[in-house]
């Protein structure tokens, strides 16, 4: 992990300061200030104007309150505010507009969290505790950054153990690669990512299909779950009376923001996603088949790799045969090649106990199975989706603009791990 970036100047800034417009709201801050072990004096009366004035002519603090309740434009405002803090100042704002519009432009703009006055003392203990994590995340200095690898997982048949592949993947991704990892789970009803490592999915991925116009990097840090430092999830549970109605615009969304805030990403993709949304594999460097070895299963390999041909020539594929039991094959590795016209580039065993023990534990395959037989198959995945980038001449992250308060805080790069094993949407 990188050293904690703070700002410029942040050796000489104040942890806390607060602009706010009326006596209640100055009582509670001041008195979750000196709980805190601040200076009370640094709660000062005024408003966001008053903060602009003042903050031009002094050190920003770390954290920010800012009062926008006597603000006629307050996006606007914050712009104004923005010019005048310093890299790093993680900014809380407050008003007494009850506007759901209003409280997501704000968080997009890159504030950290909007509270509807009056203030409650424990609601603003606990934004500040959660600001404090952001701006004590460490930052990734952006000139050691590693090309972005995106890999989608395909199973060619239900239970040819997709899932396991992608979850193992990731977990490899993060922590044998030691690379920041996403994992997207696109099974919104049925997904196993969460639960394969005993976390809760949470909301976010629902809440990024039915409002698109939320994902940015701000919701990316909110809505997924992390498993470690390096790895984040995003995966549902939705209900099965509940369809859900989306043209893929979420998708490709959230995938473009995963190349900003992730080294790596890693989807796992159902197949019946490739008909109805078809350009989700187009930016993935390797995409991985994971197949049993079936009559049935060697058939629709044939046609999702034809079907990979044609529409994502971009895109390394890699063929696994998953769950092989050597004394137990529907079709013998040599037919099933002859079949699909092409090598199985990787083959991981089959071992129940070593399956069974994974699921009580609520860990991947992968961090069990380390020095098995299934270990080495899927430790032999991982440097070939690694050696893709190096055969593509590390290919490099497509660009991605900054936010409007960029200034403040670069919340892509500030993600604290998660302990409660749930999503905070």
């Amino acid at each position: 992990m990188n050293a904690p970036w703070k700002g410029a100047g942040s050796a000489a800034r104040d942890p806390f300061q607060a602009f706010t417009c009326d006596d209640h709201s100055f009582d509670v801050i001041r008195s979750v200030c000196i709980e805190m072990g601040w200076p009370p004096e640094k709660v000062n009366k005024g408003g966001l104007r008053n903060a602009v004035q003042s903050l031009s002519i002094s050190a920003s603090p770390q954290i920010l309150f800012v009062d926008l309740s006597e603000s006629g434009d307050p996006l606007n405002d914050i712009n104004g505010l923005a010019e005048v803090c310093e890299p790093g100042t993680v900014v809380i704002a407050a008003g007494q507009v009850n506007d759901v519009r209003l409280y997501r432009d704000l968080v997009a703009s890159g504030i950290q969290d909007y509270l509807l006055k009056p203030l409650n003392a424990d609601h603003l203990r606990d934004t500040i505790t959660q600001a404090q994590a952001v701006f004590m995340a460490p930052r990734t200095d952006a000139s050691t950054e590693r090309p972005h690898l995106s890999a989608a997982i395909i199973g060619t048949r239900g239970g040819a153990g997709a899932s396991t592949i992608a979850t193992s993947l990731a977990w490899l991704f993060s922590e044998k690669s030691k690379r920041t990892t996403a994992l997207l789970d696109l099974d919104v009803h049925f997904g196993t990512g969460a639960l394969a490592m005993d976390l809760e999915p949470g909301r976010g991925l629902t809440d990024a299909i039915e409002n698109p116009g939320r994902i940015d990097g701000l919701f990316i840090e909110r809505a997924m779950v992390r498993a470690s430092d390096r790895l984040a999830i995003l995966s549902a549970e939705a209900p099965i009376s509940q369809p859900m109605m989306t043209d893929g615009g979420a998708y490709h969304q959230l995938l473009d923001e995963f190349r900003t805030a992730f080294e790596c990403s890693v989807v796992d993709l159902p197949r019946a996603m490739l008909i109805a949304h078809p350009h989700l594999i187009s930016d993935a460097n390797v995409t991985i088949v994971v197949t049993e070895m079936t009559l049935a299963a060697a058939r629709d390999s044939i046609r999702i790799l034809s079907w990979l041909k044609s529409n994502a020539p971009q895109s390394r594929v890699i063929v696994v045969a998953n769950r092989v039991h050597p004394t137990a094959l529907e079709i013998s590795r040599k037919d099933f090649e002859q079949s699909i016209e092409r090598k199985v580039d990787i083959i991981v065993p089959f071992d129940a106990r070593l399956a069974a023990q994974a699921a009580k534990l609520g860990k991947t395959l992968a961090e069990v199975a380390k020095g098995s037989k299934t270990g080495l198959g899927l430790t032999q995945l991982l440097e070939e989706a690694l050696g893709v980038l190096d055969e593509a001449g590390a290919a490099k992250s497509k660009p991605k603009g900054s936010s409007l308060m960029g200034k403040f805080t670069d919340f892509r790069s500030k993600m604290p791990a998660r302990k409660d094993k749930k999503a905070a949407v």
